[in-house]
């Protein structure tokens, strides 16, 4: 699990053929404690495992449907990359519970200012803007942010000064493609009840089923 709080920003510093995917190099600054072998990282919002450990880099396996249904495929060496190690039971829950499993990408329509902030506009498809609320969370490339508006095939989104500097989110342009995982709660809510009854459920439904106004 993960929150989406960006704890570096690696450098991708080569990627190699290895069986049925590819074997990623990213190098990073030093960690308080240090990575283990076996230990989970979020690498853009993906969620790897710590395949091998050098000095100032680790490296993780890739496999290819990854690396199709995720920007990973794209990024070119020197890129930079969000990086966060995995949830702790007993650390602060600062952006939203992530699982690191990415649902779709999308691709940055506009990138503008407002104020101090910048204004990210991303086209996603009916499917991944779905899974979206207005004032919800969503994570763009590892990234926990809030959605300020939504269409039924895109959303924007606002990036304060903090995590602008602080995160690979700036070094995006337009027509860049990018990781995308949308809320897990609303996901799981949105499974049940299309299980429960196909097609949703109405407001009369609510309402007979004791919550009602």
């Amino acid at each position: 699990m993960f929150t989406g709080i960006i704890q570096k920003v690696g450098t991708l510093v080569g990627r190699t053929a290895r069986g049925n995917g590819q074997r990623l190099a990213i190098r990073h600054e030093a960690w308080d404690t240090p990575l283990i072998l076996g230990e989970s990282v979020a690498v853009s919002g993906c969620c790897l495992t710590v395949a091998g450990i050098g000095a100032g880099r680790f490296e993780a396996d890739v496999l290819n449907e990854t690396l199709e249904k995720t920007c990973l495929g794209a990024k070119s060496t020197g890129a930079p990359l969000n990086l966060e190690r995995a949830l702790r039971l007993d650390d602060r829950l600062g952006g939203h519970l992530m699982s690191g499993h990415v649902d779709g990408t999308g691709v940055v329509k506009g990138l503008t200012r407002s104020g101090e902030d910048r204004v990210l506009d991303v086209t996603c498809g009916r499917e991944l803007a779905d899974g979206c609320v207005p004032k919800g969370s969503v994570a763009i490339d590892g990234v926990s942010l809030t959605l300020v508006a939504l269409t039924d095939e895109s959303f924007t989104v606002h990036l304060i000064p903090h995590t602008w500097d602080l995160t690979a989110l700036r070094a995006l342009k337009p027509g860049d493609r990018v990781n995308l995982e949308t809320d897990m709660i609303g996901k799981y809510v949105k499974r049940y009840v299309a299980a429960l009854k196909p097609g949703g459920l109405s407001v009369e439904d609510v309402r007979r089923a004791g919550f009602g106004w």
